[in-house]
């Protein structure tokens, strides 16, 4: 016995060609590129069982995808476009305590020498990061396991070419 029928989406004919522009782009996220489809086969009558078959996804992907449109229709396209319709919702957690700003002094100062800041070392460590991050004011505190994290990223070399020390921390 079938379940339900769901909310038939009902698209502007700018709607239907922001969707369609969308699909056919070159550089949008595929994740976007997805959403858009969704809605499309929604729009076009399809039901949510028949949208999971054709586009390979769950069944509660589509729901979530048709109700969350449905619920994002009402504002206004000059506020929220199409593709900020199909965004990912901000995830649950605590801020970054670390500014891009702060990233950008942090990989600096890992491309500097060890020796120009006193250091008597050849190489930094992690601990050794952390601390000059630390002394120089860039953040109050920061473990070494996390300034490791935030340079290995974008793998930040020093003027001698080495890279930061693995110290085997974990």
């Amino acid at each position: 016995m079938p379940g339900p029928k769901p909310i038939r989406i009902e698209l502007g004919e700018i709607e239907r060609q922001e969707l369609q522009k969308l699909v056919r782009r070159h550089n949008v996220r595929q994740q976007v590129a997805l959403r858009a489809r969704i809605i499309l086969a929604a729009a076009d009558g399809k039901s949510n069982a028949e949208i999971a078959r054709m586009l390979h996804v769950t069944l509660d992907t589509v729901r979530l995808w048709r109700q969350r449109w449905l619920d994002l229709q009402l504002i206004s396209l000059g506020d929220l476009s199409v593709e900020e319709r199909l965004e990912d919702l901000p995830r649950p957690g605590a801020p970054a305590r670390i500014t891009p700003e702060q990233v950008c002094q942090i990989t600096a100062l890992a491309c500097e020498e060890p020796q120009d800041s006193d250091r008597p070392i050849t190489h930094w460590t992690a601990r050794e990061v952390a601390d000059e991050i630390i002394q120089r004011g860039i953040a109050d505190k920061i473990s070494p396991r996390h300034a490791a994290r935030l340079l290995k990223r974008c793998r930040p070399q020093t003027s001698s070419g080495a890279l930061l020390a693995d110290t085997g921390t974990r």
